[in-house]
């Protein structure tokens, strides 16, 4: 299958193959022809799997297809993602594919002056890009208009609903058509998220891609037991014996953010950090440094756990355990994507071991706990290990000798403790990295 046998309108197609599409992935094969038949459509898919492009062409073609030469053009499709990054980079997506076309578009969000979002809107606008905090802004101003909506969207529902927008999200559709057609996209399906879709959609077809519960495959995990003060020195440890080309370290804190992005610029190592304390131009600033290369490291909070598309990124590093399965699912999602592999590395302290179980539960199967190689870790005088955490004053150890024979730990191929590779020196891996 090509994009060809979509049906999609040459200057569509045009516009796809200059953004270097090929063959459609799984999500877009599903659910572009379903979209484009007007159905409403629940789609589940992870991160990384093509989720925009799968309803921003068939909206487009459908835009394209009635529309008007009127300049006093009215908003026809609206889009709602729980984030400004993911705002922007689905603004950046439309416009990718409208760019032989005459359909316009507009992301709003706070953080920025809401005038010229106002200007913008009343100057003429086919499709709007929201986050719903900002969009009931403009509608408290009458700034704009719903009732002309044909296409409605919610990326990302699940992250919205974590975020405490699912009343704004039930007013926001309340102001449109009943007749609109409505795409709802999620990485998981809880029961709310499902109650939500009852009450929006007509008869949705459902898609669902990959396993909903698990990690995309082309993900490397590996977990990392190790003291809460030891982990600035592992990281080190790692940027100095991995290779890697992009790299996103999560901190559970803005505080932690930007306490390791400025210890890694000390070592060298170009890194900036994103976080909500950030203004939206810093934050903007910060995303186009590290897209470009200027940056080769990004150290983010949650923020940037969902929604962020950025090509090429080899490795997560969680110098923070999430808390949760799904955050955890959704950070190491950054890397992986398309048809790429990626690494995600996990520090996990004393006190953080009852995250790491609830990932286990979740996900339905243990992780295997590993030494990295060549890395000194704290020894006392009787020999044993001691992993010590700032905020556990008990603690527990496992004697040196015995790591070959403990199960939670992996030795290596090379004869340290590590990622099993083969028995010659081991090499990067070729990662592939499509659009």
């Amino acid at each position: 299958m090509d994009f060809n046998s979509f049906g999609l309108s040459s200057r569509i197609l045009d516009a796809v193959t200059a953004a270097g599409y090929t063959t459609p992935t799984p999500i877009q094969a599903a659910a572009i022809p379903a979209v484009m038949a007007g159905e409403d459509v629940m789609g589940c898919a992870q991160t990384g799997t093509g989720k925009t492009a799968a309803f921003v062409l068939p909206m487009l073609e459908r835009l394209h297809q009635t529309h008007s030469a009127d300049k006093r053009r009215k908003v026809r499709a609206l889009i709602i993602g729980p984030t400004r990054e993911l705002a922007v980079q689905i603004e950046e997506s439309i416009k990718m594919f409208v760019r032989f076309t005459k359909l316009k578009s507009i992301a709003v969000y706070g953080g920025v002056g809401i005038e010229p979002q106002i200007r913008g809107i009343r100057n003429g606008i086919d499709i709007v890009i929201a986050t719903p905090g900002r969009l009931l802004d403009l509608l408290d101003r009458r700034a704009i208009n719903l009732e002309d909506v044909e296409i409605l969207v919610l990326d990302e529902a699940d992250r919205m609903f974590d975020m405490g927008f699912i009343n704004d999200i039930r007013k926001i559709v309340s102001l449109t058509p009943k007749t609109r057609q409505t795409l709802l996209f999620s990485a998981t399906m809880s029961g709310p998220i499902r109650s939500l879709a009852e009450g929006i959609q007509r008869k949705p077809k459902m898609i669902e891609v990959g396993e909903r519960r698990n990690p995309v495959a082309s993900v490397e995990q590996h977990i990392y037991p190790i003291d809460q003060e030891k982990k600035m020195e592992l990281l080190l440890h790692i940027f100095e014996n991995e290779e890697m080309e992009s790299v996103i370290i999560f901190s559970r804190t803005k505080h932690g953010a930007d306490r390791i992005a400025m210890r890694l610029e000390r070592n060298g190592i170009q890194a900036v950090a994103l976080h909500s304390d950030r203004t939206q131009s810093q934050r903007l600033r910060a995303l186009d440094g590290f897209k470009r290369g200027r940056f080769k490291v990004m150290v983010a909070t949650d923020i940037a756990a969902r929604g962020l598309d950025v090509e090429g990124i080899s490795h997560v590093i969680n110098f923070d355990t999430p808390t949760s399965a799904e955050d955890y699912i959704h950070r190491i999602g950054r890397t992986g994507r398309a048809e790429s592999t990626g690494d995600a590395f996990t520090f996990v302290a004393r006190s953080e071991e009852q995250h790491l179980r609830k990932m286990e539960q979740h996900i339905g199967r243990r992780f295997q706990r590993k030494i990295y190689p060549g890395f000194s870790y704290k020894r006392d005088d009787s020999g044993e290990r001691q992993y010590r955490d700032e905020n556990a004053p008990r603690r527990f150890s496992s004697p040196v000798t015995n790591e070959a024979r403990d199960p939670r730990f992996e030795r290596d191929s090379r004869g340290s403790f590590g990622r099993s590779r083969s028995n010659t020196s081991p090499a990067p891996r070729n990662r592939r990295h499509t659009s």
